[in-house]
């Protein structure tokens, strides 16, 4: 059979108490197939790009992303996961839905905030050091914007020596006790597991 990504709009079971985290192996009972995957859950909405959520949320729709086999809409989705119980091993159920779509373009997003502090203060420019550690990283970022944890927003305008500390410009005056962070975005895909 043929692998891909699939997408499955889900809810969480209100039976299930216990929080859920994206890449937890699960079984998959997908119309007449079964099969171990580890979901990534993102949020599920109507643009093309969408957010990576860490946990599944109790009563909010989602999207689990696994690879699997090609499956067609609408065909129902349940997924258990292994517990230890007393009585041996035994499975929960922990969710529910249906097949949406297979789709390998569809972009999953993480959001991650690389921070750094002041070296150097003088009132709205600053030396940042330890957000990134190579000139070339500094010069691969420019374009990022910064934004501090007191509100300023500012830029990169240069890297200084060879140990990545960079020149920046605010907006306004920053003290020495703030945190300078750049918020990135990383594509990322679910994971593969070997049956």
């Amino acid at each position: 059979c043929k692998l891909t990504v699939m997408h499955y709009g889900v809810t969480k079971t209100p039976s299930y108490e216990p929080p859920l985290r994206s890449k937890t192996p699960l079984w998959f009972h997908v119309g007449f197939r079964r099969e171990r995957a580890a979901p990534i859950f993102s949020t599920d909405g109507l643009g093309d790009k969408h957010k990576f959520e860490r946990f599944l949320h109790h009563r909010r729709p989602s999207m689990a992303s696994v690879y699997g086999p090609v499956a067609y809409p609408p065909s129902p989705v349940l997924a258990f996961k292994e517990e230890m119980t007393a009585a041996g091993m035994g499975a929960a159920l922990v969710m529910s839905g249906s097949v949406r779509k297979a789709d390998p373009d569809r972009v999953i997003l993480k959001r991650i905030i690389l921070t750094g502090v002041p070296f150097k203060v003088h009132k709205s420019k600053a030396v940042v050091r330890q957000m990134f550690f190579t000139p070339d990283d500094i010069r691969w970022f420019k374009p990022l914007e910064l934004w501090t944890k007191y509100g300023m927003r500012g830029k990169i305008r240069d890297a200084i020596g060879t140990h990545g500390h960079m020149k920046c410009l605010f907006n306004g005056v920053i003290t020495q006790r703030d945190t300078i962070c750049a918020t990135m975005y990383k594509r990322i895909f679910p994971k593969f597991l070997l049956a």
